[in-house]
């Protein structure tokens, strides 16, 4: 027996019609990279993106096709989350800070239809044109001069159209994540799937958003979603304050002239504003709302920011988790505790929102589960409505065994339920928010002379949380340097990437299969100070 209820598909465009109806007057305001500012509603982002899904019609765009971005945090971008739905298509946000043979095989392997980037990137994209093979048509967001671009794409239409519709499980948003080894591998989101994530995320544990919201985002909107912001902020109708440029004075001029209550990035920025903040005497006007996610909040950030009345909402997930995972939320004890005992719980990875289940296996038996004692530590796995189940284009290959995502973290469950990650069993090394594949670090530098075997780990490091040490075996009578090995890897990597510092030894750990032992490298490095 069916139930009573009218079929309404769970589809995101009904996002972005709900705040233009519902929140229309609403501002958008975004900073660029030039210095100039533009301002727009909620009203207008839906004019222009129903604009957009008519100019991709004309291209012959078609449901299904993936629609990249190679861009900042800006109100364009925005249009384009929501016009590449519009037309059944794909949006798929490129990271930028990637290497070419990333962004080559990224677009190549999203069989890319569009491209639409920003102007800070067009070296970028001349350079790869050639390399990108599905790419047709290539359009520039905020064009130097201002014509030939965008806006320019879009006038000849005017908005009088029907968004695609779908299926709520058809793809709406396609984001790559790099693993240890191999290539990135692509994380397909559904509609329904985001719409869920979409919903939860208005949770009071989580952004806390209604209609006064002020969100000024610094995650980037190309990172894991932009942490669904971009879709839970208009399901509220909140007013979104852009930075195309990531410059602690600016985000704090921003936050005060435009009475910022939210804002959400990875631990580099807070360190960033507190510099600026230490220099200036600047004040963070308004805000009340800190989300912190990417990588582990240093227990000083989250007490100086909860010193000035900011509530820290620390948050764990990846982009297999589309990407909230759990959030840092008052517990029911919350006001009889002291501050102390409030920070221990905030510098935690918080608790799961409904919708997200947690469970911690044993290492080495993934049948048995563990228990919540806040002491045992395990393999953590998660389940539900926006956890991936396959990645792109590996159909035949899923991810999931059974009901479970395996993360790759180890982690203690609390008994009330929070999240306390303790390792990893991945060797990735999370610098500032981002993952750097050590597999892919080591690769590279053993093709430098003089380099018999070389092993990257990751060392803590104050603003960036790690960064990655090259351990390195030289090949008998060789007597390659620190600096030749780095000036060999230059080209060859990620400039973010570059290792902080290389190390040689005589030699590296093994396993007894003859893989590295990273847990003993690590210890042996444990107590290794940058710079």
């Amino acid at each position: 027996m069916l139930g009573g209820m009218q079929d309404w598909k769970l589809r995101v465009t009904h996002l972005i019609d709900h705040a233009a109806r519902e929140h229309g007057h609403r501002e958008h305001v975004t900073h660029w990279a030039d210095g100039s500012e533009t301002r727009t509603t909620w009203a207008g982002i839906r004019h222009d993106a129903m604009r957009m899904t008519q100019a991709l019609r004309a291209l012959g765009i078609k449901p299904g096709d993936r629609i990249g971005t190679l861009a900042m945090n800006h109100s364009r971008h925005l249009v384009s989350w929501y016009g590449a739905v519009g037309v059944g298509g794909v949006l798929h946000t490129i990271n930028p800070r990637l290497f070419d043979e990333q962004l080559i095989y990224i677009a190549n392997h999203a069989e890319d239809q569009v491209l639409l980037y920003d102007a800070a990137f067009q070296a970028t994209v001349d350079r790869l044109k050639d390399k990108w093979t599905s790419i047709k048509h290539y359009i520039c967001f905020d064009p130097p001069g201002g014509s030939g671009g965008f806006e320019d794409w879009l006038a000849p239409h005017d908005g009088n159209t029907q968004w695609h519709d779908g299926d709520e499980r058809e793809p709406c948003m396609l984001c790559y994540t790099s693993g240890t080894t191999g290539n990135p591998k692509g994380v397909l989101y559904e509609n329904r799937s985001t719409m869920l994530h979409a919903i939860s995320g208005l949770q009071p544990a989580s952004f806390n958003f209604d209609a006064r919201s002020v969100m000024l985002p610094v995650v980037p909107m190309f990172h894991a979603a932009s942490w669904g912001l971009p879709w839970a902020g208009a399901a509220a109708g909140v007013k979104f304050v852009y930075s195309a440029v990531n410059d602690a004075k600016i985000l704090c001029a921003l936050m005060n002239r435009e009475g910022v209550t939210h804002s959400a990035g990875v631990p580099t920025v807070w360190l960033s504003i507190f510099q600026h903040q230490d220099e200036t005497g600047a004040t963070l006007g308004k805000l009340h709302t800190a989300v912190i996610g990417g990588s582990a909040a240093p227990r000083a950030m989250i007490e100086r920011l909860m010193k000035q009345g900011i509530r820290v909402a620390h948050a764990w997930g990846m982009t297999e988790t589309s990407p909230i995972g759990t959030v840092g939320a008052p517990t029911y004890d919350w006001d009889d505790l002291s501050f102390e005992k409030k920070v221990e719980i905030v510098t935690k990875q918080g608790r799961s929102l409904f919708g997200v289940e947690l469970r911690t296996v044993d290492l080495d038996d993934n049948s048995k589960e563990l228990p919540r004692d806040g002491i045992t530590s395990g393999a953590l796995q998660v389940r539900g409505p926006w956890i991936i189940k396959r990645y792109f284009q590996a159909e035949k290959d899923a991810v999931v065994e059974g009901d479970w995502f395996d993360t790759g973290d180890v982690a203690t469950l609390h008994p009330d339920g929070t999240l306390q990650l303790t390792d990893r069993t991945k060797d990735v090394i999370k610098s500032g928010g981002e993952w750097i594949s050590s597999v892919e670090l080591e690769n590279a530098a053993v093709g430098c002379p003089g380099v018999a075997e070389a092993a990257a780990i990751g060392v803590y490091h104050p603003k960036w949380d790690e960064r990655p040490v090259l351990v390195v075996v030289r090949k008998p009578g060789a007597s390659v340097t620190g600096d030749e090995v780095k000036a060999y890897l230059a080209d060859k990597i990620a400039k973010w990437w570059m290792p902080d510092a290389v190390e040689f030894v005589d030699e590296i750990p093994h396993t007894a299969t003859g893989k590295i032992l990273k847990t003993a490298l690590r210890e042996q490095f444990r107590d290794y100070k940058l710079g």
